[in-house]
């Protein structure tokens, strides 16, 4: 049994406001466990000591007892199949869960900032502009370049990928951008995660 396992006994009410699936084991799907470390990765591009406050939303909406500690926290953002330190484990959806309403509660006082980078972008392809010109979404693609080439595992052919091609991953980086703005609407949270299971549900 996975030690992550260990960990996810006590199922605080806040992971209610998202959906259960009749999941086989119980166990989330690489795909998805792709796409929400890719997600806290955009978070931590926006803003600076992200790492930090994820520590501190995991004790403000008490999920300790799924995520105890920033160890625990870094072996579940490793079940991404293209992490560096991969670990071959799987989330359980309550730890797939908690992950998700992190991102949420991180993103929604970035709501702004993410509009105004998502504007910027838009502003920038209508003037036939390279999206790094502007000062502000240039920041951000730079510090999430950053963080994806000493975080995630070049001989992995769809990390290469990335690393060869700065424009693919700046578009990958403006798509999550994207989807930390859906997370943040009405009932966004809850449209996303059931995203994350389209094709897995059975």
């Amino acid at each position: 049994m996975s030690n992550l396992s260990s960990h996810t006994k006590f199922k605080p009410v806040i992971l209610d406001v998202l959906p259960d699936f009749p999941i086989s084991g119980q166990r989330c799907a690489v795909r998805l466990q792709q796409r929400i470390d890719l997600l806290l990765l955009a978070i931590e591009a926006l803003e600076r000591g992200a790492s930090e406050q994820m520590l501190k939303t995991i004790q403000q909406l008490q999920l300790q007892e799924i995520i105890k500690n920033r160890i625990i926290l870094w072996r579940l953002r490793c079940t991404n199949p293209l992490r560096r330190s991969y670990t071959r484990e799987s989330l359980t959806i309550i730890q797939a869960k908690a992950l998700v309403i992190i991102a949420n509660h991180q993103a929604k006082p970035l709501t702004v900032q993410i509009r105004q980078l998502l504007l910027a972008e838009k502003q920038m392809r209508q003037k036939r502009l390279p999206v790094n010109c502007h000062f502000l979404l240039a920041e951000y693609l730079d510090q999430f370049r950053a963080h994806f080439q000493s975080r995630m595992n070049p001989r992995r052919a769809k990390v290469s990928v990335y690393l060869t091609s700065n424009d693919e991953l700046n578009k990958l980086a403006l798509f999550l951008l994207k989807q930390l703005l859906f997370c943040t609407g009405t009932t966004g949270i809850q449209r996303f995660w059931i995203s994350l299971f389209d094709g897995e549900i059975a």
